[in-house]
């Protein structure tokens, strides 16, 4: 994790055009092309071990499915993680969010009420994050960390620790949720997922609000001198992880038909080990979007297989952690590779 406080003031200069994210793709390539392979291996293992269950399309479906929700989390939290900074709230974000959308009063402004609070509420929060951030220079860690406790504590205050339905009389938000539901053959989260992941894709590697961000993550202080405000910078990235962590809390209450104070756990954790296996590197200035969505599908994937198998959720945990720790150990080794040629 870097911020303004941590990162290491460059040599004064233009920025390089190294700095861009579409130099960045010919390396990001291999590690994609490193991920599909882990992918298609661990597709391979599930066709092994439950040749019956895992390859049927409903089964896919639901991989897809299960991936979309902590799949919008993590397009935010990559380019929270490449501009330099982390995102520890973004499930608290979420549960405060699903919680406020689902309340009496909001649900009394039907299907748009629902989704606006969810946005409003979850963009607020992400505001406030970016505010102590850039503004108070909090370091992303703690800044975070406070609204990891916050939201969580609101959340439970306002449900009164209990689950909120949706209503009867909004059942077109969970008419999206429902199994049979499609959209050209495709669950409508789904749908979602893939705009959110290609709108930040173009954001990224099309756009100078992209450059920026790289430019941020990789050298603050080069960043600087070529004129990028590197506050607005910072605010406006945590308040896209907050509109990210918004529509996650909708497309969360239409797959459950509720809202829960305990909805969101581990997304942080899921959403960064998304990113680090993806390739996005935790110090900043480096990652890829594709990356982290093949990183969703990775984890996944195998806790498909792991429920297929009937294995217990600490050995699926565990796993989880043994991936994160080789992925971080890969990205040091690679960094120290790079520097020394």
């Amino acid at each position: 994790m870097s911020s303004s406080q941590t990162t290491p003031a460059a040599k004064a200069g233009p920025l390089p055009a190294s700095a861009g994210p579409g130099a960045l793709w010919e390396r990001a390539d291999k590690r994609i092309l490193a991920l599909v392979l882990v992918l298609g291996i661990l597709v391979a293992v599930g066709a092994f071990t439950e040749p019956d269950t895992f390859l049927r399309v409903n089964n896919l479906r639901n991989i897809l499915t299960q991936s979309s929700i902590i799949g919008v989390v993590a397009v935010g939290m990559t380019l929270v993680i490449i501009g330099g900074g982390i995102d520890l709230s973004v499930g608290a974000i979420v549960a405060l969010a699903s919680v406020w959308a689902t309340t009496v009063a909001t649900q009394e402004y039907g299907f748009g009420g629902i989704l606006f609070t969810s946005a409003a509420v979850a963009v607020g929060c992400g505001l406030v994050n970016g505010l102590l951030i850039a503004y108070g220079k909090l370091v992303p860690f703690i800044a975070t960390l406070a609204m990891f406790a916050s939201a969580r504590g609101l959340a439970v205050s306002l449900s009164d620790g209990k689950t909120q339905r949706v209503t009867a009389e909004n059942a077109s938000v969970t008419d999206l949720g429902l199994p049979g539901a499609r959209v050209l053959g495709i669950p409508p989260l789904v749908i979602i997922f893939a705009v959110i992941a290609v709108l930040g894709w173009l954001l990224l590697n099309r756009t100078s609000f992209g450059r920026r961000t790289v430019a941020l993550g990789g050298n603050p202080e080069a960043a600087r001198l070529a004129g990028i405000d590197l506050r607005r910078q910072r605010l406006y990235l945590y308040v896209l992880s907050g509109l990210c962590c918004g529509i996650a809390a909708f497309m969360l209450t239409v797959q459950t038909g509720s809202g829960q104070n305990t909805n969101g756990n581990l997304y942080e954790l899921d959403a960064i080990a998304a990113a680090i296996i993806g390739g996005t590197l935790l110090s900043g200035g480096r990652g890829t979007i594709v990356g982290s969505v093949l990183g969703v599908l990775v984890f996944t994937t195998i806790t498909n297989i792991f429920s297929l198998n009937n294995l217990q959720n600490d050995v699926q945990q565990i796993a989880k952690g043994a991936i994160i720790v080789v992925a971080v150990l890969i990205q040091h080794r690679t960094s120290r590779s790079a520097a020394e040629t």
